[in-house]
Protein backbone atom coordinates (compact mmCIF):
# COMPACT_ATOMS: atom_id res chain seq x y z
CA UNK A 1 0.00 0.00 0.00
CA UNK A 2 2.62 2.54 0.92
CA UNK A 3 4.34 1.76 -2.56
CA UNK A 4 1.05 2.31 -4.74
CA UNK A 5 0.51 5.76 -2.49
CA UNK A 6 4.58 6.59 -3.54
CA UNK A 7 3.60 5.95 -7.32
CA UNK A 8 0.60 7.37 -7.10
CA UNK A 9 2.05 10.94 -5.30
CA UNK A 10 4.87 10.46 -7.78
CA UNK A 11 2.86 10.52 -10.56
CA UNK A 12 0.82 13.34 -9.07
CA UNK A 13 3.91 15.20 -9.05
CA UNK A 14 5.21 14.60 -12.66
CA UNK A 15 1.59 16.04 -13.53
CA UNK A 16 1.47 19.04 -12.13
CA UNK A 17 5.04 19.85 -12.92
CA UNK A 18 4.40 18.53 -16.20
CA UNK A 19 1.44 20.94 -16.60
CA UNK A 20 3.23 24.04 -15.25
CA UNK A 21 6.22 23.72 -17.82
CA UNK A 22 3.22 23.85 -20.31
CA UNK A 23 2.11 26.81 -18.82
CA UNK A 24 5.76 28.35 -18.49
CA UNK A 25 6.19 27.50 -22.75
CA UNK A 26 3.07 29.03 -23.72
CA UNK A 27 4.54 32.14 -24.15
CA UNK A 28 7.35 31.41 -25.88
CA UNK A 29 5.66 29.28 -28.24
CA UNK A 30 3.08 31.96 -29.12
CA UNK A 31 6.06 34.10 -29.88
CA UNK A 32 7.79 31.60 -32.15
CA UNK A 33 4.57 30.76 -33.48
CA UNK A 34 4.09 34.35 -34.49
CA UNK A 35 7.30 35.11 -35.66
CA UNK A 36 6.09 32.88 -38.78
CA UNK A 37 2.66 33.96 -39.31
CA UNK A 38 0.76 36.81 -41.26
CA UNK A 39 -0.66 39.51 -39.30
CA UNK A 40 -3.97 37.85 -40.80
CA UNK A 41 -3.22 34.70 -39.30
CA UNK A 42 -2.41 35.74 -35.88
CA UNK A 43 -5.73 37.90 -35.65
CA UNK A 44 -8.11 34.72 -36.89
CA UNK A 45 -10.36 33.43 -35.11
CA UNK A 46 -10.64 31.02 -34.19
CA UNK A 47 -7.30 30.50 -32.99
CA UNK A 48 -5.12 29.59 -35.58
CA UNK A 49 -2.52 27.01 -33.84
CA UNK A 50 0.40 26.90 -36.54
CA UNK A 51 1.41 28.97 -39.50
CA UNK A 52 0.01 28.16 -42.84
CA UNK A 53 3.55 27.80 -44.25
CA UNK A 54 7.03 28.43 -42.70
CA UNK A 55 9.47 31.17 -44.32
CA UNK A 56 11.86 33.32 -43.08
CA UNK A 57 9.86 36.61 -44.63
CA UNK A 58 9.02 38.30 -41.05
CA UNK A 59 12.83 37.58 -40.53
CA UNK A 60 14.30 39.46 -43.67
CA UNK A 61 11.79 42.16 -43.46
CA UNK A 62 12.07 43.35 -40.00
CA UNK A 63 15.93 43.31 -40.16
CA UNK A 64 15.17 46.02 -43.37
CA UNK A 65 13.04 47.90 -41.47
CA UNK A 66 16.24 48.57 -38.99
CA UNK A 67 19.70 47.95 -38.50
CA UNK A 68 19.22 45.56 -35.57
CA UNK A 69 22.62 43.62 -36.86
CA UNK A 70 24.35 46.92 -35.88
CA UNK A 71 22.29 46.69 -32.43
CA UNK A 72 23.34 43.01 -32.11
CA UNK A 73 27.19 44.09 -32.40
CA UNK A 74 26.60 46.67 -29.65
CA UNK A 75 25.00 44.16 -27.70
CA UNK A 76 27.56 41.48 -27.89
CA UNK A 77 30.35 44.30 -27.29
CA UNK A 78 28.94 45.48 -24.01
CA UNK A 79 28.27 41.76 -22.77
CA UNK A 80 31.54 40.56 -23.81
CA UNK A 81 33.28 43.36 -21.36
CA UNK A 82 30.56 42.96 -18.54
CA UNK A 83 31.24 39.24 -18.20
CA UNK A 84 34.92 39.30 -18.19
CA UNK A 85 34.62 41.89 -15.62
CA UNK A 86 32.04 40.46 -13.91
CA UNK A 87 33.83 37.05 -13.56
CA UNK A 88 37.09 39.03 -12.58
CA UNK A 89 36.00 41.34 -9.80
CA UNK A 90 33.76 38.68 -7.98
CA UNK A 91 36.47 36.11 -7.96
CA UNK A 92 38.83 38.07 -6.75
CA UNK A 93 37.05 40.47 -4.41
CA UNK A 94 35.33 36.94 -3.10
CA UNK A 95 38.65 35.11 -2.33
CA UNK A 96 39.46 38.15 -0.65
CA UNK A 97 36.68 38.27 1.92
CA UNK A 98 37.00 33.86 2.37
CA UNK A 99 40.69 33.36 2.13
CA UNK A 100 42.51 35.89 3.31
CA UNK A 101 42.10 37.45 7.00
CA UNK A 102 42.02 40.96 7.95
CA UNK A 103 40.84 43.72 10.33
CA UNK A 104 37.56 44.88 9.72
CA UNK A 105 36.54 41.73 7.04
CA UNK A 106 33.07 41.11 8.43
CA UNK A 107 31.92 44.46 9.05
CA UNK A 108 33.28 45.30 5.16
CA UNK A 109 31.42 42.36 3.52
CA UNK A 110 28.56 43.22 5.55
CA UNK A 111 28.51 46.44 4.32
CA UNK A 112 29.22 45.35 1.04
CA UNK A 113 25.86 43.50 1.37
CA UNK A 114 23.89 46.02 2.67
CA UNK A 115 24.10 47.90 -1.05
CA UNK A 116 21.78 45.18 -2.28
CA UNK A 117 18.45 47.12 -0.13
CA UNK A 118 19.37 50.48 -2.07
CA UNK A 119 16.94 50.64 -5.25
CA UNK A 120 18.51 50.95 -8.50
CA UNK A 121 16.22 54.48 -8.64
CA UNK A 122 18.03 56.37 -5.69
CA UNK A 123 20.93 55.63 -7.29
CA UNK A 124 19.80 56.44 -11.20
CA UNK A 125 20.19 59.96 -11.16
CA UNK A 126 23.27 61.04 -8.88
CA UNK A 127 24.86 57.84 -11.44
CA UNK A 128 23.93 59.73 -14.93
CA UNK A 129 24.89 63.20 -13.37
CA UNK A 130 28.65 61.71 -12.52
CA UNK A 131 28.83 60.30 -15.72
CA UNK A 132 27.96 63.00 -17.48
CA UNK A 133 30.00 65.06 -15.64
CA UNK A 134 33.32 62.96 -17.01
CA UNK A 135 31.88 62.52 -20.61
CA UNK A 136 30.63 59.38 -20.60
CA UNK A 137 27.20 60.36 -21.86
CA UNK A 138 26.54 58.61 -25.21
CA UNK A 139 29.56 55.72 -24.65
CA UNK A 140 29.39 52.36 -23.75
CA UNK A 141 31.32 53.48 -20.74
CA UNK A 142 28.62 53.46 -18.19
CA UNK A 143 27.47 50.40 -19.44
CA UNK A 144 30.88 48.64 -19.05
CA UNK A 145 32.80 50.02 -16.22
CA UNK A 146 30.94 49.46 -13.22
CA UNK A 147 31.24 45.45 -13.61
CA UNK A 148 34.90 45.66 -13.23
CA UNK A 149 34.18 47.16 -9.60
CA UNK A 150 32.30 44.11 -8.34
CA UNK A 151 28.26 43.37 -7.92
CA UNK A 152 27.33 42.31 -4.36
CA UNK A 153 25.41 39.45 -5.46
CA UNK A 154 28.05 38.30 -7.41
CA UNK A 155 30.80 38.73 -4.80
CA UNK A 156 28.29 36.97 -2.04
CA UNK A 157 27.62 33.96 -4.61
CA UNK A 158 31.54 32.79 -5.51
CA UNK A 159 32.31 33.92 -1.89
CA UNK A 160 30.07 30.87 -0.83
CA UNK A 161 31.45 28.70 -3.25
CA UNK A 162 34.74 29.01 -2.05
CA UNK A 163 33.83 28.39 1.59
CA UNK A 164 33.23 25.07 0.06
CA UNK A 165 36.46 24.30 -0.91
CA UNK A 166 39.08 22.96 2.09
CA UNK A 167 41.27 25.53 3.39
CA UNK A 168 44.24 22.94 3.15
CA UNK A 169 44.56 23.37 -0.20
CA UNK A 170 46.33 27.19 0.84
CA UNK A 171 47.96 25.91 3.58
CA UNK A 172 49.83 23.61 1.48
CA UNK A 173 50.39 25.91 -1.38
CA UNK A 174 51.73 28.12 1.17
CA UNK A 175 54.40 25.64 2.40
CA UNK A 176 55.53 24.91 -0.97
CA UNK A 177 56.39 29.23 -1.56
CA UNK A 178 53.31 29.94 -3.51
CA UNK A 179 51.75 33.29 -2.89
CA UNK A 180 48.40 34.19 -2.62
CA UNK A 181 47.90 35.09 -6.26
CA UNK A 182 49.14 31.83 -6.86
CA UNK A 183 46.77 30.61 -4.88
CA UNK A 184 43.74 32.49 -6.39
CA UNK A 185 44.79 31.78 -10.14
CA UNK A 186 46.14 28.28 -10.24
CA UNK A 187 43.94 26.44 -7.52
CA UNK A 188 40.91 28.93 -6.74
CA UNK A 189 39.79 29.63 -10.27
CA UNK A 190 40.00 26.53 -11.74
CA UNK A 191 38.09 24.53 -8.77
CA UNK A 192 35.31 27.21 -9.11
CA UNK A 193 33.85 27.10 -12.42
CA UNK A 194 30.39 25.87 -11.50
CA UNK A 195 30.39 29.36 -9.48
CA UNK A 196 31.90 31.73 -12.02
CA UNK A 197 29.57 29.91 -14.99
CA UNK A 198 26.59 31.01 -12.71
CA UNK A 199 27.93 34.47 -12.78
CA UNK A 200 28.47 34.77 -16.44
CA UNK A 201 25.14 33.73 -17.26
CA UNK A 202 23.69 36.05 -14.79
CA UNK A 203 25.73 38.75 -15.93
CA UNK A 204 24.95 37.66 -19.66
CA UNK A 205 21.14 37.47 -19.16
CA UNK A 206 21.17 41.34 -17.17
CA UNK A 207 23.30 42.56 -19.26
CA UNK A 208 21.25 41.62 -22.56
CA UNK A 209 17.90 42.18 -21.53
CA UNK A 210 19.39 45.71 -19.81
CA UNK A 211 16.78 48.42 -21.23
CA UNK A 212 17.22 51.00 -18.23
CA UNK A 213 20.71 51.61 -18.63
CA UNK A 214 20.99 51.81 -22.16
CA UNK A 215 17.73 54.21 -22.12
CA UNK A 216 19.64 56.58 -19.84
CA UNK A 217 23.56 56.80 -21.31
CA UNK A 218 22.56 56.04 -24.80
CA UNK A 219 21.47 58.70 -27.43
CA UNK A 220 22.93 57.97 -30.54
CA UNK A 221 20.84 55.71 -33.23
CA UNK A 222 24.29 53.69 -33.95
CA UNK A 223 24.75 53.05 -30.08
CA UNK A 224 21.59 51.34 -29.36
CA UNK A 225 21.42 47.61 -27.69
CA UNK A 226 18.92 45.14 -28.77
CA UNK A 227 16.70 46.00 -25.66
CA UNK A 228 16.11 49.64 -26.54
CA UNK A 229 16.07 48.74 -30.31
CA UNK A 230 12.83 46.55 -30.00
CA UNK A 231 11.22 48.95 -27.78
CA UNK A 232 11.63 51.59 -30.41
CA UNK A 233 10.83 49.27 -33.30
CA UNK A 234 7.24 48.28 -31.38
CA UNK A 235 6.98 51.90 -31.17
CA UNK A 236 7.09 52.64 -34.66
CA UNK A 237 5.02 49.19 -36.11
CA UNK A 238 2.32 49.14 -33.62
CA UNK A 239 0.16 46.91 -35.56
CA UNK A 240 2.71 44.54 -37.43
CA UNK A 241 3.17 42.10 -34.31
CA UNK A 242 4.43 39.43 -36.55
CA UNK A 243 7.31 41.49 -37.23
CA UNK A 244 8.04 41.95 -33.67
CA UNK A 245 7.53 38.92 -32.73
CA UNK A 246 10.09 37.69 -35.26
CA UNK A 247 12.58 40.07 -33.63
CA UNK A 248 12.09 39.52 -30.57
CA UNK A 249 12.66 35.56 -31.40
CA UNK A 250 15.86 36.45 -32.84
CA UNK A 251 16.74 38.26 -29.37
CA UNK A 252 15.28 35.46 -27.28
CA UNK A 253 17.94 32.90 -29.13
CA UNK A 254 21.35 34.00 -27.64
CA UNK A 255 20.09 33.89 -23.72
CA UNK A 256 18.77 30.18 -24.91
CA UNK A 257 21.44 29.20 -26.43
CA UNK A 258 24.13 30.71 -23.51
CA UNK A 259 21.92 28.87 -20.30
CA UNK A 260 21.68 25.37 -22.13
CA UNK A 261 25.55 25.43 -22.79
CA UNK A 262 26.09 26.44 -19.54
CA UNK A 263 23.03 24.68 -17.86
CA UNK A 264 25.01 21.70 -15.42
CA UNK A 265 27.69 24.50 -14.53
CA UNK A 266 24.87 26.83 -13.50
CA UNK A 267 22.87 24.70 -11.59
CA UNK A 268 25.49 23.14 -9.67
CA UNK A 269 27.23 26.19 -8.88
CA UNK A 270 23.67 27.48 -7.63
CA UNK A 271 23.30 24.27 -5.28
CA UNK A 272 26.55 24.17 -3.53
CA UNK A 273 26.69 28.16 -3.19
CA UNK A 274 23.85 27.40 -0.91
CA UNK A 275 25.27 24.30 1.23
CA UNK A 276 26.90 26.77 3.42
CA UNK A 277 25.97 30.51 4.62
Amino acid sequence: MKSRKKSEVKLLSYILLISISFLMLFPFFWMVRSAFMTNREIMTMPIQWFPSHYDLENFKEAFTKAPFGRYFLNSAVIVAFNLVGAVLSASFIAFGFERLKFRGRNLWFALLLSTMMIPYTVLMIPQFLIWQAVGGYNTFYPLIIPCFFGSAFNIFLVKQFYSGIPKEYDEAALVDGANYFIIYSRIIVPMSKPALCSVGVFTFMNTWNDFMGPLLYLDDRKLKTVSLALQNFMGQHTSDWNLMMAVATVITIPMIAVYFMAQKYFIEGITFSGLKG
